[in-house]
């Protein structure tokens, strides 16, 4: 969506107000089954849930452009439609994770996996442009979308969580997947989730204020980075597409090196707690530099850094209850993106020559303050039983 917009911006006639409204939309939806579906991940298994979510948006996504030609109320509704299947792809990922993965590898399995998506968005940005240019803008959605539907299979071949034939397939492993606690914790479902005890921790309230803190840069990048390289720096949409892809790049590389490096530490004995609050400071700061391209490129890849200390946290803290745990701080994360993409707009449009600076300024704000938030009130240790 974020270079479809462009050619749908000129073809409907949206100021960029409209175009804020258009790129929320898709979150109005993804905030709705974050904490849903990490309940029901933890409840019916991650594989079963991400499933079912990638049909739905998958189907979504492949209907975008016959709402577009609806008008725009249709076009919000589905949009919104897609945030609701994908909502419960990370909450469903974590809780794959927290089952499979003992406490010393967990920041790099986090990097691999989320390095699909950081590919997803480099082929995306990369191919969209000429696919715009050659077969319009309704060819993105109708192929992005079939392509999902095409993932459902090696999906459903996923195992919910290690049994005697993980064990016996590798025997060296059955120990590290005993500390992970799955024989036990996870064999049972999660019954009642303890809301009180969850919402009552600093611990958990430190991943959730973060968690908005960091997406509201994040979003701003995703959702408007072809944008600001057509409206600011001139470029046309082929380049500021391919330019678009430079950041994920460096994200999807980095994203890696940062999980083996903070793995390693913890297994020379430094403790999760400082692992997980060094690299988040690490990822947060480097942001702050933005600018053009080559700053773009290297606050996405330093970004990477706070994966290995946020999003391996839940799992820390509470691996039972690590689908909710995701399903909370993303549901902040989201409302970021909601709130992000509006402010973004309504700034642009307000702020004339100052537009830009002025939705810099903001993001680097909640950098730093995210920044305080983790360092006074995170932990690594282990919480919840």
């Amino acid at each position: 969506m974020s270079v479809a917009i462009l050619p749908m911006a000129s073809q409907f006639g949206w100021d960029a107000a409209t175009m804020g409204l258009v790129q929320s939309s898709f979150f109005w939806g993804y905030l709705l089954t974050q904490v849903a579906g990490g309940v029901l991940a933890d409840r019916y298994g991650g594989r079963l849930i991400l499933g079912l979510g990638v049909l739905w948006w998958s189907l979504a996504t492949a209907l975008t452009p016959v709402a577009a030609a609806a008008g725009l109320p249709t076009l919000l509704v589905a949009r919104c439609l897609m945030g609701i299947g994908e909502g419960v792809a990370m909450p469903a990922m974590n809780a794959l994770l927290a089952k499979w993965v003992p406490g010393g590898e967990r920041s790099r399995s986090l990097a691999l996996v989320y390095s699909g998506m950081f590919i997803g968005s480099v082929i995306g940005l990369g191919a969209s442009p000429h696919m715009v240019n050659n077969f319009g803008w309704q060819s993105v959605f109708y192929v992005f979308g079939s392509m999902g539907v095409l993932c459902l299979h090696p999906c459903q071949h996923a195992e919910q969580q290690p049994g005697k034939r993980a064990c016996a397939a590798w025997p060296n492993r059955a120990r590290a997947f005993g500390d992970t606690d799955t024989a036990v914790m996870h064999a049972r479902r999660a019954g009642n989730i303890p809301w009180r005890a969850l919402l009552s921790r600093r611990e958990v309230w430190a991943i959730i204020l973060t968690h908005f803190c960091h997406n509201w840069g994040l979003f701003i990048l995703l959702t408007w980075m072809p944008a600001y390289y057509n409206q600011v720096l001139g470029l046309n949409l082929t380049q500021s597409g391919l330019l678009s892809v430079l950041p994920w790049v460096a994200q999807a590389v980095m994203a890696n090196v940062a999980g083996w490096a903070a793995d390693n530490l913890v297994e020379r004995g430094v403790s999760i707690t400082t692992v997980r609050k060094v690299r988040v400071v690490l990822g947060f700061h480097t942001p702050s530099a933005t600018g053009a391209v080559l700053c773009m490129i290297g606050s996405q890849g330093l970004d990477a850094f706070s994966q290995a200390g946020l999003y391996a946290n839940h799992q820390d803290i509470g691996p039972r209850y690590a689908g909710v745990l995701l399903g909370l701080s993303n549901t902040a994360g989201v409302l970021a993106g909601v709130l992000g993409s509006l402010v973004t707009g309504f700034l642009l449009q307000a702020g004339g020559d100052a537009g830009w600076s002025n939705v810099w300024t903001v993001a680097v704000g909640f950098y730093l303050a995210g920044t305080a938030i983790w360092l006074s009130m995170s932990s690594g240790e282990k919480i919840f039983d």
